[in-house]
């Protein structure tokens, strides 16, 4: 994996591969609408609550495609991604609007970077999280957001997302996102509720304590116990796991993205549709 944006000793590469972050992207989803604009957004626009699995399919497979994916495909998706964005206008937002694509950004770099250091109790140094953060620009940046509209340094990214966690205010539509994030329908029905219990404590026991007690989640000395229980026990099972289980989810979603962009390829136009349709377009390319 050469050929792509980044190197395979790439920071944003080691870390990403690890499919257990996807176990995380409750935090970073919900950090993100508790951004106003964003939530509306994403109520408005987004079929998270008919159709998660899809949902996660197609913001997994934009973020492997731009880590691991060759330059050619992370640029074609992403166009794609930007295209779809267009659609998503409201009153007062736009998701195409740099400063939604800066905060979006920030809650992917600062969760992965949280999560991963929880996980392999490992302390990233302050050269490894510079490097960290510059590479994750490109979450921004690759959808058109200009670089200097980022928070230049790690320094710089600190003092942003701090003040972005103190000042933010959630609002009953971002409570609305999560109630469908954190409750999703997904079949099986009662046997994925263990499951969705865990997700739960790990989305609220990541989520910084400013927004967690802004959505109104329950945080007590039990749940704080049961949140350190669940982190000690993925620190004894997962990091001893084979490199090539834990890469499984980025080897299956980017295998199907391919595909997916193989198929648009040979189509002679992108359409843009709201509900349905191909696998990408609309708001289905609104990862």
């Amino acid at each position: 994996m050469t050929e792509g944006l980044f190197r395979d000793d790439d920071l944003i590469r080691v870390i990403g591969r690890e499919g257990v972050l996807i176990a995380a992207g409750g935090a970073a989803s919900l950090l993100q609408t508790a951004h106003p604009k964003v939530a509306q957004g994403v109520y408005d626009h987004s079929y998270t609550a008919d159709d998660p699995s899809r949902r996660l399919r197609n913001t997994m497979g934009w973020l492997y495609t731009v880590q691991f994916g060759t330059r050619e495909e992370a640029e074609a998706l992403s166009a794609l991604v930007t295209k779809g964005h267009e659609a998503v206008t409201g009153p007062d937002y736009e998701a195409n609007d740099p400063e939604l694509q800066v905060w979006v950004a920030a809650t992917l770099f600062a969760v992965a970077a949280q999560f991963y250091q929880l996980l392999f109790r490992r302390t990233l140094s302050r050269a490894e999280l510079e490097e960290f953060y510059g590479q994750s620009k490109v979450y921004a940046t690759i959808l058109g957001c200009p670089e200097e509209r980022m928070p230049g340094t790690y320094a710089q990214f600190r003092e942003y997302y701090a003040h972005m966690l103190q000042t933010l205010e959630v609002n009953d539509t971002s409570r609305s996102v999560a109630e469908q994030v954190l409750y999703p329908k997904l079949p099986g029905g009662p046997l994925g509720a263990p499951g969705l219990a865990a997700i739960r404590l790990l989305t609220a026991g990541l989520m910084p304590a400013p927004i967690r007690e802004q959505y109104g989640w329950k945080w007590n000395a039990g749940r704080e116990l049961r949140f350190r229980l669940l982190i000690k026990a993925l620190q004894v099972v997962y990091p001893r796991l084979p490199l090539r289980v834990r890469t499984m989810p980025r080897d299956a979603y980017l295998t199907a993205t391919r595909r997916m962009l193989a198929k648009t390829r040979r189509r002679p136009a992108i359409s843009v549709s709201t509900k349905g349709g191909s696998p990408v377009n609309g708001k289905e390319a609104a990862a």
